[in-house]
């Protein structure tokens, strides 16, 4: 006979759940900002033009923890820059999970980020810069990295085929919990 686990498959109770398991505190303390931008179909709204990447389409926004499960995420036009996003983000995540202590950006959140999470929230913002031009593993990047690469196991998210902006949400937020789900029942 299978013994039935009493689980709440709600997306906060897995993430409590993998954070106890990988000897981690229930609540996150620390977390990464990063963003991708990803080109849309035609009929897409609230569509702009990333001029770094030179890509038409929506940038996905997410705060990820020290495991690389998403805190809080965010789809918006791709013309805003991430120094404008990045602040917005962890203003929201904190809302979330007040227990943030502090997170991780890439050079992108300088000047307005920075200050404004430093000077008006009183939490620590930290830059990861790599000083030498070669490439080399920034350390906590490739968590944010690597969850923005396991988007590419679910063909729906190669493009951003969604309509509307809550739409894409939803289908990040339901590709990740089936991520969360195959981690409980593995």
């Amino acid at each position: 006979m299978q013994r039935k686990r009493n689980l709440d498959v709600s997306y906060g109770c897995s993430c409590k759940k993998n954070r106890i398991e990988n000897g981690k505190n229930p609540q996150p303390t620390y977390g990464i900002v990063d963003s991708q931008t990803a080109k849309t179909v035609h009929k897409s709204k609230e569509v702009g033009r990333d001029g770094n990447k030179k890509i038409k389409g929506r940038k996905r926004h997410i705060l990820t923890d020290t495991l690389g499960d998403i805190l809080f995420l965010k789809v918006h036009a791709a013309n805003i820059h991430d120094t404008k996003m990045g602040y917005k983000i962890f203003e929201s995540a904190l809302e979330k999970y007040p227990s943030l202590k502090g997170a991780n950006g890439d050079k992108g959140y300088r000047k307005t980020t920075k200050e404004y999470i430093e000077n008006v929230l009183n939490k620590k913002f930290d830059i990861s810069e790599n000083p030498e031009k070669s490439w080399r593993l920034l350390p906590k990047r490739w968590i944010v990295e690597r969850t923005f690469s396991w988007f590419n196991w679910f063909r729906r998210l190669s493009k951003d085929y969604e309509l509307t902006i809550p739409s894409s949400e939803n289908i990040i937020a339901i590709s990740h919990s089936m991520l969360l789900l195959r981690r409980l029942y593995s």
